[in-house]
């Protein structure tokens, strides 16, 4: 039921609304149960008048008026017809009521002494000395365990809203499996994770070891960029969409063709900053005196075009190569990994070199792997490539294979990008997160009553 404006009053009459519409308050004032003391408790008494007429429907104007003038004669602060701040109106009648309720005003008290030992175990108490309940607030030492106990009565706390702690990233599986299958995935990663949350969700949805998973930036013009562990995840995804590759299983050395083979590790070597990648006229000559043995991981895009009409086309490819391989030999395992998606078989004897090769990813100036090398893959930039693929997941090279146009027609049509295929999850975080976040009053509660840890001054 409304209450009459008896002359800019609704600051009062919202007040009047909340108290009533606050079933425990409500209850005791319509109801008669308390017991206000003192000769100025005619404040309480006028309210408790009021509330009841609400809810019994025996309001009239009057009572609202004869409210409006108790409270002027007790603060000449709300006198007149003046505007006033609703919540300063609330925080003195409340302390109003608090007075003729028989216990002393929160302001009038002096803060007792803090005390110092176990105390309650709950996280509200009622101090020994003082007939009201006040909140306590607990301090611990961490070091000698030391607990200090504060007692503070307030009438109004400001309560912080939890905000959201994730968000949505979509994010698209290579597995492997008897073919290759490309599925994505919807994602919800924490706003202050870094790469490592994300590498750890990503193999619990693709149900592989969170070491195998490389993660990478791929845009429809090639890759962009490795994602390492330490990174924050605010940025990731984007410069481009991000992939989870899984490598092919490994082989050991000196075994047949179907042996599991481990891939080595790469060596202990500090990260290199500034330098320049050598030349793309170095060849593998230049450093087989040092080139690691064993086989590299590989990841490859392949795209068709210049400039503007540059795009990728094709799905991404993750293959083990030797090191020590030639250009023909590179040549025919990347044309093994595409042969899903060629038109037909290919001959590589005596065609030369089908495309050019590009290490991907980098921000220094382009560097071709040359056919007339002899071992390609152990370029010094490889080298370099290595070294800086970043913490998490295993050492890999990111490489460009790029086709002009009419090598790319004649082999793979009009072939566009991988068809990927959307699993429930990203529906469903899309769903999760793109609703307005909203909280309960009990999770504010929760939050603001939180333990946190209070970290000294320096030099305290």
């Amino acid at each position: 039921q409304g209450l009459r404006n008896h002359g800019n009053t609704c600051f009062m009459n919202a007040v009047v609304q909340c108290l009533s519409n606050t079933a425990p308050l409500a209850e005791r004032l319509a109801l008669g149960r308390y017991r206000a003391r003192g000769p100025r408790a005619e404040v309480t008494h006028r309210l408790a008048a009021l509330v009841r007429a609400l809810w019994t429907r025996d309001y009239t104007p009057q009572l609202s008026a004869e409210f409006k003038n108790i409270v002027s004669k007790h603060s000449s602060q709300f006198r007149g017809n003046a505007q006033h701040d609703a919540l300063e109106f609330l925080l003195w009648l409340l302390d109003r009521m608090h007075e003729d309720l028989g216990a002393a005003s929160p302001a009038q008290q002096s803060r007792g002494p803090p005390q110092v030992g176990g105390g309650h175990s709950g996280g509200r108490a009622l101090s020994h000395d003082r007939p009201h309940p006040s909140p306590r607030s607990s301090l611990t030492c961490p070091h000698c365990l030391k607990q200090s106990n504060t007692f503070d009565p307030f009438l109004c706390i400001s309560l912080p809203i939890p905000l959201r702690q994730t968000r949505a990233l979509n994010v698209t599986l290579v597995l492997q499996c008897e073919r290759w299958r490309f599925v994505r995935v919807g994602l919800a990663v924490p706003l202050l994770g870094t790469v490592a949350d994300l590498r750890e969700l990503v193999a619990r949805e693709g149900r592989i070891p969170p070491e195998q998973v490389i993660l990478a930036e791929v845009s429809p013009r090639g890759f962009l960029r490795s994602l390492s562990d330490p990174e924050a995840l605010g940025a990731a995804g984007e410069a481009g969409p991000v992939y989870a590759f899984q490598p092919p299983p490994a082989r050991r050395a000196g075994t047949g063709p179907g042996c599991p083979r481990s891939l080595p590790t790469s060596p202990a070597v500090p990260r290199l900053e500034g330098p320049r990648l050598l030349p793309s006229t170095a060849r593998s000559s230049d450093c087989l005196h040092r080139a690691p043995a064993g086989r590299i991981l590989l990841l490859l895009c392949n795209t068709a075009g210049t400039g503007p009409q540059l795009a990728r086309f094709g799905p991404p490819l993750v293959l083990r190569e030797e090191r020590g391989v030639s250009w023909e030999q590179l040549q025919q395992s990347i044309l093994a990994q595409l042969r899903g998606v060629l038109r037909g078989e290919v001959r590589t004897q005596g065609t030369g070199a089908l495309f050019r090769i590009r290490l991907a990813g980098g921000s220094a100036p382009c560097t071709y792997l040359s056919p007339q090398d002899p071992r390609p893959l152990c370029h010094p930039a490889i080298d370099r490539a290595l070294q800086l693929s970043g913490a998490g997941g295993p050492p890999h090279v990111k490489l460009t294979v790029e086709w002009d146009m009419s090598t790319k027609e004649r082999l793979f049509g009009g072939i566009q990008e991988e068809a990927v295929q959307d699993a429930e999850s990203v529906w469903r975080q899309q769903q999760a997160h793109g609703q307005q976040h909203s909280c309960t009053l009990d999770e504010c509660f929760q939050l603001y009553t939180k333990e946190e840890q209070v970290r000294a001054p320096p030099g305290a």
